[in-house]
């Protein structure tokens, strides 16, 4: 009998688990894909089959799929945070659920800490260190709060150069919706299209972040810079959107989100000094005007003067 007859496993016998650790390797992986394929047809993500494939090949090299209280143990036993052990329970419950098999699923409760806002000083560092094709895919995230993934879905055909408005497709649960670019970012995605087809890969658009993050973190001996996720340019967006508008539908809107308590969070992020901004007064309407033209922003009136303020 050939190496290639005697190495193959058959699915028909899954009562009985292989005894030599190469074809027990083998046999898990293969009782995996029947999952990820029902996953597919029912039309999840390429990145949430990806995600959950690798949680399955994780787990099946340290437990027994099979045996629900062996994966419980792992799990738990884990090093990480609650959210990360959830992610390993949320992947197993699509291979439980295909396989009927009992679990008594365990409860990971998600971890509440509030994200750290990085300043715009900071987060631009990171882009003008950055290549020219990334510096545009930075600043495309910074002034949207898209996510890599919606991202890496977004074509020329999403943008309106003319009107520099691009039009982006939610991702999961999240709502599509657009958004208005300033022209400076309008020219770099000129300049992005004519040389490239498509956005990266939102692995990819990671990687490089902590590429380029690191490098400059390293060249101004700055470590605070290296605390600075992708996900917190996001944050970023949507603390600065609120802080400017004060109104949490629109922060609602515009990141996507179902529920109206995912957004709130992001008004306890807002502390800006009173020493950032700009001040300014206005005697009559024709000069409040001038100052709002000018990005100002009403405060209140005092003795019938009306006062103002610009972040600087």
């Amino acid at each position: 009998m050939s190496n290639e007859s005697n190495n193959k496993i058959s699915l028909s016998s899954v009562d009985s688990l292989p005894h030599h650790p190469k074809q027990r390797d083998q046999y898990r992986n293969i009782k995996a894909i029947p999952v990820l394929l029902k996953m597919k047809n029912r039309g999840l993500s390429e990145n949430t089959l990806k995600i959950v494939s690798y949680r399955l090949k994780v787990l099946s090299e340290h437990c027994d799929l099979d045996k629900p209280e062996d994966v419980n143990r792992f799990i738990a036993s884990m090093k990480g945070s609650n959210n990360y052990k959830r992610t390993f329970v949320l992947s197993y419950g699509y291979y439980v659920r295909h396989y009927g098999i009992q679990w008594n699923r365990p409860t990971y409760e998600k971890d509440s800490r509030l994200p750290k806002i990085p300043s715009k000083e900071a987060i631009m560092s990171i882009i003008a260190s950055a290549s020219k094709k990334y510096a545009t895919i930075f600043r495309m995230i910074m002034e949207t709060g898209i996510m890599p993934y919606e991202l890496e879905n977004l074509s020329i055909e999403n943008i309106d150069f003319e009107k520099g408005i691009v039009y982006v497709k939610g991702y999961k649960k999240h709502r599509s919706r657009c958004f208005k670019l300033s022209s400076e970012l309008i020219a770099m995605l000129k300049w992005y299209f004519n040389r490239y087809d498509s956005f990266p890969k939102s692995r990819t658009i990671n990687k490089a972040w902590q590429y380029h993050r690191n490098r400059i973190t390293e060249k101004l001996q700055d470590v605070t810079l290296k605390n600075i996720r992708l996900y917190d340019l996001r944050h970023y967006y949507a603390t600065m959107l609120y802080h400017k508008t004060k109104d949490i539908l629109l922060v609602k809107q515009q990141m996507g989100h179902s529920r109206l308590e995912t957004s709130l969070l992001y008004t306890q992020l807002v502390n800006f000094n009173e020493d950032e901004y700009y001040s300014a007064t206005a005697r009559n309407v024709q000069e409040a005007q001038k100052l709002v033209e000018n990005g100002f922003e009403y405060v209140t009136t005092f003795d019938g003067i009306m006062i103002f303020r610009k972040r600087k």
